[in-house]
């Protein structure tokens, strides 16, 4: 007899809703409890609006800032050593997500909190046993957890000795920290993610590798080489985790993008499939162990040439991932130009989509193609999807009466869950939604504290001033009746 599966019309009970942060955006505290410096700590404040476009990305840092960071830090602002502070406030902040009814919490650890330089022996106890005491507070309100281990940002150490992921020295002292905290935590935590968004590496490879581009020959090269470093890492990271959790599930994220050929032209189509291909090689590594023919033949037209060991085929076999965690925040537009491999690594495409709205910061809005993501992914890989960041950045207004009424922030979150829910009744099996930012913190991008995303409201300027007071927004709310709901209330 072949059984059908019943038809899927509602979120699946035990969904897991909750919300998303990263160490290096919230914590601040950096120079507390044993910490050393992270990559994260050396991203100065840059006027977002110096440029033509609000987009003036932080991400990058040359060695000649880096030296510059170090000597005169006085004359500079860094941000994201101070966060929100939630190295302080975690019990507050714990207490307002339980409020709102979050079933799961996403959180990175800081790898310079627990081992500062990254070459340590032996764990900084004390960063230990303030992730102990986190974890402690989301049991408290019956919070999963879901940990990060790396989310842009290393030991600043591991860049200035090893030039960061593009040595091979770094995939022994990720597994000695991956090892730690899965042993540490092993009662504690069940859901985890082994690198943020990996595919920024095209990016930014000082944010989510820790390499200084000027200080490689070329960069695209670096790029892939200092990934498949990341892969076998992460590879050693499932291996761990299967070994000392037996019972947990961890997987692997990108920043998800889909892509539409700007006309129906031929090759402008067959140029959005080579962009999905560029996007999705990340978990096609890390679902299905091993490198896809595409990208084979992508390097050798381009003459990248990864540098490869004895048993990393063996390693990437070995250490599939449980489940593809992604984030979405808008899609893009291509066509067939000869720069349009490198744009599909890009985080914001030049080509504008005519039939979207865009945000305050000109992302497109599209809701539907989160949904159209949705399938295309689970179609490819057959395995649970978890989106875990999705959100609206934007300058909210505190009012005379200490009252945010943020209704953009709720239609634009509203809407995305409508396609969540349509990916559902496709047959789409997704572990749950956490949303990008829960709480104000500083933006990755750009570095400042106006472009806010939480439905938490904190008070505090793109310059560290305020009161660091916590006021529910409008969304704060209207995000509880979603939770207790389970999605059906979406309110009108």
């Amino acid at each position: 007899m072949i059984m059908i599966k019943r038809f899927k019309k509602e979120f699946p009970e035990g969904f897991l809703w909750g919300g998303a942060t990263s160490a290096n955006q919230i914590e601040g505290a950096f120079n507390l409890g044993g910490k050393g410096l992270s990559t994260s700590d050396m991203a100065a404040y840059k006027d977002p609006y110096a440029g033509k476009s609000v987009n003036n990305f932080t991400f990058n840092v040359s060695s000649i800032e880096l030296e510059e960071y170090f000597n005169n830090p006085e004359k500079y602002l860094f941000p994201k050593r101070w966060g929100i502070d939630f190295y302080h406030h975690y019990k507050e902040d714990i207490a307002m997500f339980a409020e709102m009814g979050f079933k799961v919490f996403r959180l990175s650890i800081s790898w310079a909190r627990i081992f500062p330089t990254g070459l340590e022996e032996e764990a900084n106890e004390e960063g230990l046993e303030f992730y102990d005491k986190v974890f402690d507070e989301c049991k408290k309100y019956g919070i999963e957890p879901l940990v990060t281990m790396s989310h842009y940002e290393m030991p600043i150490t591991l860049t200035q000795k090893y030039n960061g992921w593009i040595s091979r020295e770094l995939i022994t002292l990720f597994d000695k920290y991956a090892r730690t905290i899965l042993e540490r935590y092993k009662n504690k935590v069940k859901y985890w993610i082994t690198f943020n968004e990996m595919n920024m590496n095209l990016n930014s490879l000082y944010t989510g590798a820790g390499v200084l581009e000027d200080k490689v020959e070329n960069v695209e090269q670096a790029a892939y080489q200092a990934s498949h470093h990341q892969f076998l890492a992460s590879a050693l990271a499932v291996k761990a985790c299967h070994e000392i959790i037996p019972q947990a599930k961890i997987g692997c994220m990108i920043n998800r993008i889909e892509s539409y050929g700007k006309t129906c032209k031929p090759k402008d189509q067959l140029q959005a499939l080579k962009a999905d291909q560029i996007n999705t090689f990340y978990p096609d590594v890390q679902v299905r162990g091993e490198y896809p023919n595409y990208m084979m033949r992508y390097f050798e037209e381009n003459n990248i040439k990864i540098i490869t060991k004895d048993g990393d085929n063996e390693l990437l076999k070995e250490g599939k991932v449980d489940f593809v965690a992604f984030s979405y925040y808008m899609s893009h537009v291509t066509e067939d130009r000869p720069d349009a491999y490198k744009l599909a690594g890009q985080l914001d495409s030049p080509i504008k989509n005519p039939y979207l709205e865009l945000t305050q910061w000109d992302w497109p809005i599209d809701p539907i193609g989160l949904r159209i993501s949705l399938n295309k992914m689970y179609d490819r890989y057959g395995i649970p999807l978890f989106l875990v960041e999705n959100g609206l950045g934007a300058k909210d207004k505190l009012t005379e009466d200490r009252k945010i009424h943020d209704d953009y922030r709720i239609d634009y979150t509203r809407k995305h869950i409508i396609e969540m829910k349509e990916a559902i009744k496709d047959g789409v099996e997704l572990m749950g939604y956490t949303t990008w930012g829960c709480i104000d913190l500083i933006s990755c991008g750009t570095s400042q504290m106006s472009k806010r995303y939480g439905f938490i409201y904190v008070d505090q300027d793109d310059k560290g001033n305020g009161t660091l007071n916590r006021i529910p927004k409008d969304s704060f709310f209207w995000y509880k009746k979603v939770i207790s709901s389970n999605g059906e209330d979406l309110g009108e």
